[in-house]
């Protein structure tokens, strides 16, 4: 359990780290957002690449942020059973949640994502908006980003396990329920 332990926490330091950049790509699409904006509505000057690039800083986002959310638990919960239930069985529905659904839905879009990507890259396919953007490039985004979700899905599950088998201590807390 020790060395699962250790891959489960570099797993948690690779999307700590990436959670880190992905900050900084928030920055960069609001800067190009108002920028656009200000070009589009100031100078009346507009550019689909502008437009596409904001649009792929969304994606990159979205994708590259879900493993460090799943990190910090912050994705968010709809079953508002699950807070009134003690800790080990919320453990338990986690895990069963990460293996059986998590895991497998994270693989699939991996894996039917880096097809997309392969057939988007072989073409070398690009918008077909005038002055548009490649393609491939953001299609990448869609592996790479379910990859490290399920990365740290089995991060998440392994360190379930260390918890239900007492390698881990039990977080007692209360889920806060919003309804």
């Amino acid at each position: 359990m020790r060395r699962l332990l250790a891959f489960a926490r570099g797993i948690d330091i690779l999307n700590e780290g990436i959670g880190g950049v992905v900050l900084w790509l928030v920055l960069a699409a609001v800067l190009v957002s108002a920028g656009n904006a200000a070009a589009r509505y100031g100078l009346d000057l507009s550019s689909n690449a502008w437009l596409e690039i904001q649009w792929y800083l969304f994606a990159a986002i979205f994708l590259f942020a879900a493993a460090y959310t799943l990190k910090h638990n912050g994705h968010v919960r709809v079953d508002v059973l699950y807070g009134r239930f003690p800790p080990r069985v919320r453990v338990w529905i986690d895990l069963l949640g990460t293996l059986l659904f998590l895991l497998p839905m994270c693989g699939l879009i991996a894996w039917l994502g880096w097809k997309g990507f392969l057939a988007s890259y072989a073409v070398q396919e690009v918008s077909p908006d005038a002055g548009g953007l490649p393609r491939w490039p953001i299609k990448l985004a869609i592996p790479i980003g379910f990859g490290l979700l399920f990365l740290q899905g089995v991060s998440e599950a392994i360190k379930q396990v260390a918890v239900l088998t007492g390698h881990l201590p039990l977080k007692t807390e209360r889920v806060e329920e919003t309804v």
